[in-house]
């Protein structure tokens, strides 16, 4: 990868950034299996970087592999834990995805409907023609609020931030509820007692910083000083702005995938590709796009 700002992140390797090791930084493992010492090769190389996050694997329900590594404070040396609240940047739009399906089982939202029909009153002309369905697999086209589509919708890939941003007002005019009371409500009911949406001005529970890599050195990121405005902040929530942790997003793997969260039709539509394109966070190779 490049090496451009990560947050601290996610599932299995949570991020990637450059610090000193601190054997005391590990949390214990609870199995013992083949493939430990592999994994324990793999998080201690040093080239792009040294690996700062969290690890945690599980099989069958079972914890086979959880390890902390390195800070959650680098000022401080203070050594991350496998229960620290990461942001999980892009991995919100799952969250997302699943608001939008959980309405549309319900009946208020039909994936084939041009987002005109629920957005009315935005400006751009090509809400007409984009469908909530090309917002949910990065073939909108929508590059800006304020700008040309990049092509005719359905007709290629681009990864959106502004396209999730409006499945996040969807969800809001057919709920009447705002994007964030669904989405901690759904993390309610699924027992996801560690996870919600990152709000500003707000206390946010046990969030640990995020930091800048560059040329080497780590700086702590001003995540508040970044210049979101409140109505930015309110769209980038359903892209990017929830908060959790690798105990809660087992719990959510485990759940969504199981069949305990979407009809199995709907399930199927949010994890068959129906898009394919390239990621910059994956040096350019093409992935698979479902919901």
């Amino acid at each position: 990868m490049k090496n451009t700002f990560k947050f601290l992140l996610l599932v299995l390797i949570l991020s990637a950034l450059s610090c000193k090791e601190n054997t005391n930084n590990r949390a214990t493992e609870e199995h013992t299996d083949d493939y430990s010492a592999k994994i324990d090769s793999l998080i201690q190389t040093t080239a792009p970087r040294k690996f700062n996050g969290v690890v945690l694997i599980t099989k069958n329900g079972e914890t086979r592999y959880s390890k902390a590594y390195g800070y959650s404070n680098f000022e401080n040396k203070t050594p991350l834990t496998t229960k620290d609240n990461f942001r999980i940047m892009s991995n919100s739009k799952q969250i997302t995805a699943v608001l939008i399906l959980k309405e549309a089982q319900k009946g208020k939202i039909d994936l084939k409907n041009p987002i005109r029909e629920y957005l009315t009153d935005l400006k751009q002309t090509w809400a007409d023609t984009v469908t909530v369905h090309q917002l949910l697999n990065m073939s909108s086209g929508i590059v800006g609020l304020d700008k040309p589509l990049l092509f005719k919708p359905g007709k290629g890939y681009r990864y959106s931030n502004p396209g999730y941003g409006l499945l996040g007002r969807i969800i809001e005019k057919v709920t009447g509820k705002e994007y964030v009371e669904m989405a901690n409500n759904l993390f309610k009911e699924l027992e996801m007692h560690h996870t919600y949406c990152y709000e500003m001005d707000k206390t946010n529970q046990a969030l640990i910083n995020g930091y800048w890599i560059s040329n080497g050195e780590v700086t702590r990121v001003n995540f508040d000083s970044i210049g979101f405005t409140k109505q930015g902040w309110k769209d980038f929530i359903p892209t990017g702005g929830v908060i959790s942790n690798v105990y809660d997003l087992h719990i959510w793997d485990t759940k969504l995938h199981q069949g305990a969260i979407l009809d199995p039709e709907y399930y199927q539509q949010m994890v068959t590709p129906s898009n394919e394109g390239p990621h910059a966070a994956f040096d350019g190779d093409t992935l698979g796009y479902a919901y």
